[in-house]
């Protein structure tokens, strides 16, 4: 999406208001108010993804890198869960999961291993390596998305954390492949 900017009436406007403002002009009939809070939403996913996307190439790693990593770490000492675990953390097939561990564990970052309490099971663990990088990389993630939202006030930040989750969780609650079918 191109960069737009200007202001109307001393409000500074964004390209998704130019994008409103079209669509109200071809189709009046039609409410595209939601398009200004779900384009706003899709289009700062999108901002936000390559900035972080930034910072992990600084310290060599890409975004699901520093997913699986953050997810043994956030785990607590051992810093191990079994690859299923991890598929339901982070919200992966099973396929694409083998295929980052193998990737992390070609790196020295995590390994793997049979579990203690049963041995038919495998555990993934991160190594020495793998610790230490996620714990320096998260220093300079969390500072990195303070930065991002800095123009918004502490007030204002609670407000868009608890309208976010109502969102979420209302979201999280329709089952995938429903969609919304206008009411005859």
């Amino acid at each position: 999406m191109a960069t737009f900017r200007g202001s109307v009436g001393g409000m500074e406007q964004d390209a998704v208001d130019r994008i409103v403002e079209q669509w109200s002009e071809v189709r009046p009939e039609l409410d595209v108010s939601p398009m200004a809070a779900i384009g706003r939403v899709s289009r700062l996913s999108r901002l936000i993804d390559r900035r972080l996307a930034d910072n992990f190439e600084d310290h060599g790693l890409e975004n699901w890198m520093f997913d699986v990593l953050a997810t043994l770490r956030r785990s607590g000492a051992p810093y191990q869960l079994s690859p299923g675990e991890l598929v339901a953390h982070t919200m992966v097939t099973t396929g694409a999961m083998t295929n980052r561990i193998d990737r992390l564990q070609e790196r020295g970052l995590v390994e793997r291993s049979h579990s203690t309490t049963d041995r038919r099971s495998v555990v993934v663990q991160l190594t020495k390596t793998g610790l230490d990088l996620v714990d320096t990389v998260a220093e300079s993630h969390y500072r990195f998305e303070e930065q991002l939202l800095a123009p918004l006030t502490a007030n204002q930040q609670t407000n868009l954390v608890n309208y976010l989750r109502s969102l979420l969780l209302h979201l999280d609650d329709i089952p995938p492949g429903t969609r919304h079918r206008p009411a005859s």
